[in-house]
């Protein structure tokens, strides 16, 4: 869930990213340089992070703010689902990331659980879209993100690792290896196994 220092700190970083879009005054544009560090510390005290890479992170967005989006690929074969393992935190997640402009949805789950996990799928359906402070991620992002995850059908490839990935397998729901928490959640597997086995293919929202 979403605390308060977190509302206040991405309040802050909102209107100094906002107010830099559209500024051109030198004055102005110094004060929200000043609110996006207060953003920064923010962010730094309560994650631990060093505010230096807060405020790179911060520094990358451009124009106005809104929420960004993490596709992910949920894919099955002999009722086991496809994890890869992030060379990052040596965890296991769903294979995807952020979306890309210029493709569509379908486009970019199904390319990143290629590049990913070097399966070919094709993405059947939208099964759940979550606003990721709700469901309970850790740690918490300096930005608003939306978590879309759709149902693919495996149509070809086979496990291959990539820069981001140092480990390609289908688990079965008893045998689920520590989770990358950050971007995917025992409860939300455990529900996408019961839709597949009930052939739920309603999508959930929010």
């Amino acid at each position: 869930m979403i605390t308060k220092w977190l509302e206040w700190a991405r309040e802050l970083q909102a209107i100094a990213q906002n107010g830099l879009t559209y500024c051109d005054n030198h004055f102005d544009i110094e004060r929200y340089h000043a609110i996006q560090k207060i953003s920064a510390e923010i962010f730094s005290v309560h994650t631990e992070l060093p505010v230096e890479k807060i405020t790179d992170i911060l520094l990358r967005e451009e124009g106005y703010q809104t929420p960004k989006i993490d596709v992910r690929g949920i894919v099955f074969r002999e009722n086991k689902i496809l994890l890869v393992k992030e060379v990052m935190d040596g965890c296991w997640t769903l294979p995807g990331g952020w979306a890309d402009p210029n493709m569509t949805p379908t486009q970019n789950v199904e390319r990143e659980v290629w590049e990913e996990s070097g399966f070919e799928v094709k993405a059947i359906k939208l099964l759940a879209f979550y606003d990721r402070d709700k469901q309970g991620h850790y740690p918490p992002f300096p930005f608003h993100v939306y978590k879309a995850f759709f149902l693919c059908e495996l149509t070809g490839g086979k496990a291959t690792l990539s820069n981001e990935t140092s480990g390609v397998e289908f688990f079965a729901e008893d045998e689920i290896p520590k989770l990358s928490e950050s971007r995917v959640l025992p409860h939300q597997l455990k529900n996408f196994f019961r839709k597949f086995k009930d052939n739920d293919l309603n999508t959930e929202f929010d």
